[in-house]
């Protein structure tokens, strides 16, 4: 592969120029024995890529500045608010990124309508409910979104609501400006000694929990998927859903609008809870059934509410729950501080910037979620896992149908401590792209092998000694193939290719049964031969003629004089006529040119 692994991951197309396919980097490999010399080549066809540089984001919502600016330095960026679904799937298929906050629905025909060229949806913001996150991985668009810049921001706006609601500020407010003065009627409520449940334990539920420690309140929390101990290092203890409804004073929600979270504070659950609760609500309108809130705030069993999020935004002007003299509202506030504005469009815009380059997302969130110290770390293992995944589907004969493949890691980290998803994302790129016209990625790589009836397995193997590095070397095996290079062929009877990283760099280690050692630069040509003095200066010799550079040689063997196979890496493609030279050689039994 021309480009590097990290800048394949998405790619972005803007029009147009024509050029053929034999200029770029998708060739077929070739490959010669001494019974079949003859070279198969791609015939020239023609193309359309990319002849301006610059790949085009549209902002369908208002962004701050600091972020179009980022923008701007390495995209053209089409700024067209209040799109109407038609308008927006009219435009998408001219861009490559699309950044919206919560207003605009990223619907399966926005993906549809985009044909392909959609490799980046930025929601600059923390919630992604309006993003079809099924539709964006089976079209192999990452989804990012902006997770920290507003945290600080929503959770000062809760608390904002829970103090305000507390002590009737909004009523009392309104009130004295209606030339009341009415001191006796908006009596409030102590925060100190109450019990207060942080539904949804994640960055914002977090940091209300903080600072309502801070007001003296006693604060448990329910989320299936919080770390007790985060919990307790705070002082919160972690409950279940019904003890936290039942117990609590004040509920403050921060959960994610999902299927089980749509309306879960209902009828039913609002009938469980202590009489004269009190609940916040700064995160997604959907979770709270609106209808079942005003009869729980008639009834008496919910004794105020303070709602910055609703069903319907905006509310109809008619909304009951919004003129109930029980609720203080504000307008989907939660994240609008001049702080926390510039932070997301910051934020977002670095997401989307580095995604178009091609760069591992940390906010990625329909991908495997890879902190960034963690990205650093495995970035030449993700280019090795790639480049072995090509080179074992080069090596496997046409008309074998790759259907089982098998992924080892050997480390010596414990399993908790390695995450090979991303890993494995990328071996079922290079497995699929050489022998396909499907873009693959790490958002679509498993939703693609599953649908080309790729079962991928994995198996670690752990290793005594010291975890320094995370893995020691990668096997890719392909089972129930025939191989167009015979000695790939390992004792168990697959097709298998092994590598590790060496300074940095990755090497392909192992062919077949066949120790080696070259760079995985450039391309590879591997040949099985007898092992007889002068076959290393014959073979360079025949490339340096042409011209052809040649960045690494190697060769393993089973015993000396018997067979053995040589590993060159090559920096150009040689020719024809170069490669029927090597294949001629009397001691050369048959050898295979790969491209990486």
């Amino acid at each position: 592969m021309a480009t590097s692994p990290s800048s394949s991951l998405l790619q972005s197309r803007s029009p147009i120029k024509l050029t053929s396919l034999s200029s770029l980097r998708w060739k077929l490999p070739v490959s010669i024995s001494l019974r079949q010399h003859q070279l198969r080549r791609a015939s020239p066809v023609f193309v359309v890529v990319s002849m301006d540089a610059k790949p085009t984001v549209l902002v369908a919502e208002k962004l701050g500045q600091a972020g179009l600016d980022l923008l701007k330095d390495f995209a053209n960026v089409d700024c067209s608010y209040n799109l109407s679904p038609e308008e927006l799937c009219t435009k998408i298929s001219l861009c490559d990124a699309l950044i919206v906050r919560s207003g605009t629905k990223v619907s399966r025909e926005v993906f549809e309508s985009s044909g392909g060229r959609l490799k980046v949806v930025g929601r600059a913001g923390v919630g992604i409910d309006n993003v079809d996150l099924g539709a964006a991985t089976e079209y192999g668009c990452l989804v990012v979104n902006a997770p920290t810049a507003n945290t600080v921001a929503a959770a000062e706006h809760g608390i904002a609501l829970l103090t305000a609601m507390a002590r009737n500020v909004a009523q009392a407010d309104a009130s004295i400006k209606a030339g009341k003065w009415q001191r006796n009627k908006y009596v409030g409520v102590s925060l100190v000694g109450k019990t207060l449940a942080v539904m949804g334990f994640g960055k914002v539920g977090t940091e209300v929990a903080r600072r309502a420690k801070g007001l003296g309140m006693h604060v448990i929390a329910h989320d299936p998927y919080a770390p007790a101990d985060r919990a307790h290092a705070i002082g919160v203890d972690l409950v279940s859903f019904d003890e936290a409804i039942s117990t609590a004073d004040f509920l403050s929600l921060h959960m994610p609008l999902t299927p089980a979270t749509s309306k879960i504070l209902n009828d039913e659950n609002f009938a469980k809870m202590k009489k004269g609760v009190r609940i916040v609500n700064v995160a997604r309108g959907g979770v709270i059934d609106e209808d079942a809130l005003v009869r729980a705030l008639d009834a008496g069993i919910v004794a105020q509410a303070a709602l910055d999020v609703f069903t319907v935004e905006p509310p109809p002007k008619d909304n009951k729950l919004v003129q109930h003299e029980n609720v203080t509202v504000t307008p989907h506030l939660g994240a609008s501080t001049l702080e926390a504005q510039e932070g997301v469009a910051i934020e977002i815009a670095e997401a989307v910037v580095g995604a178009l380059r091609g760069e591992l997302a940390a906010t990625a969130v329909n991908a495997p979620m890879v902190p960034a110290e963690v990205l650093t770390e495995l970035k030449p293992y993700v280019t090795l896992s790639e480049k072995l995944g090509r080179l074992a589907v080069q090596l496997v004969a046409g008309g074998s149908g790759v259907k089982s493949v098998k992924v080892t890691y050997t480390s010596a980290r414990a399993p908790d401590d390695l995450d090979t998803r991303l890993l494995r994302a990328m071996v079922t790129k290079g497995l699929i792209e050489p022998i396909s016209s499907v873009f693959v990625n790490l958002v679509n790589a498993d939703f693609t092998a599953k649908q080309r009836g790729i079962r991928i397995s994995e198996e670690r193997v752990i290793l005594d000694g010291s975890p320094e590095s995370p893995l020691e070397s990668i096997q890719v095996q392909i089972a129930n193939v025939e191989s167009k290079f015979a000695s790939a062929i390992s004792e168990s009877g697959e097709v298998t290719v092994e590598g590790r990283v060496k300074d940095g760099i990755p090497h392909l280690t192992k062919v077949g049964a066949f120790d080696v050692d070259v760079s995985l630069e450039g391309n590879i040509i591997l040949c099985r031969q007898v092992d007889q003095p002068g076959m290393i200066g014959t073979v360079g010799s025949i490339l340096g003629e042409e011209n052809v550079n040649v960045s690494f040689m190697s060769v393993g063997r089973i015993a000396p004089r018997k067979q053995a196979v040589m590993a060159i890496g090559v920096d150009e493609q040689p020719s024809k006529s170069v490669l029927k030279k090597i294949g001629e050689i009397p001691a050369i039994e048959e050898f295979v040119f790969l491209d990486l």
